[in-house]
């Protein structure tokens, strides 16, 4: 199923019959990834006394589960300013267009003492002058357990604050990493990278010009095979009134 698609006076063709899906599914098992000190999520059959929403205890006719996780914590999320600022904004409200012309680039962190960090020359030099709407970001070694890891206490690489201040500036809106959090794990509340990328001065009183439309998703994971380019990026999330919302984004390969 291809389509040609027309953006800014340059018209590109996508095959949307081979997505490519770098979200990570939630799951109630040990496989799940998990940051933020907390447990691996719950799903579980809804009980009313002796009955049992689950079809295979023979006491229902349809599985009804209920599900507790923290879209923060365990799995692949879109979030936007909301996640830190005083008054509430909803990523549903935000997030009102969903694809987009993304970059895919793979990273190295520097290590800068006991942090490994995404600086602004790596995202320059990754991008190349080009300035998509969104940008996803692939740090190296892009080990598999990444998809099940416990980041709590780990001190993941993160992205410096020139970095984030830079993609803001030239315009890029969507920005996606294979990381539990843009900012450093223990950073004394500064959160310098989210704040310069929505370009939030002021989180109890918002500035006029703070991104409300911008958003990030974390924790991603892009497989080896996905090689770094142009891609069309379609951001799926769930229509929860909160901050943040599990998400699925899908690339569709430029031709």
């Amino acid at each position: 199923m291809k389509a040609i698609i027309h953006h800014k006076n340059r018209d590109f063709e996508v095959n949307l019959a081979q997505p490519i899906d770098i979200s990570i599914p939630l799951t109630n098992t040990d496989q799940n990834p998990i940051a933020w000190y907390i447990e691996k999520p719950v799903i579980e059959p809804v009980r009313f006394g002796d009955w049992i929403g689950k079809v295979s205890e023979g006491k229902s006719s349809t599985n009804f589960n209920n599900i507790f996780f923290n879209p923060h914590g365990h799995g692949t999320h879109t979030e936007c300013l909301g996640h830190i600022t005083r008054d509430f904004y909803s990523i549903n409200q935000s997030l009102q267009q969903f694809f987009f012309i993304a970059e895919l680039v793979s990273i190295q962190p520097e290590q800068q003492g006991e942090d490994r960090v995404i600086t602004k020359a790596q995202i320059v030099t990754a991008l190349a002058d080009k300035k998509p709407e969104a940008i996803v970001i692939r740090t190296l070694p892009n080990a598999t357990e990444k998809k099940s890891h416990n980041y709590s206490n780990t001190n993941p690489p993160y992205l410096d604050e020139a970095a984030a201040t830079f993609i803001r500036e030239i315009g890029i809106e969507h920005l996606l990493i294979d990381l539990p959090s843009v900012d450093k794990e223990h950073d004394e509340g500064k959160l310098l990278a989210h704040k310069a990328f929505w370009n939030v001065t002021d989180v109890a009183t918002l500035n006029a010009d703070a991104r409300t439309n911008a958003t990030i998703t974390e924790m991603i994971f892009v497989m080896d095979t996905i090689f770094d380019g142009s891609y069309l990026l379609n951001i799926q999330i769930a229509s929860f009134e909160n901050d943040a919302s599990p998400s699925k984004p899908i690339l569709y390969k430029i031709q």
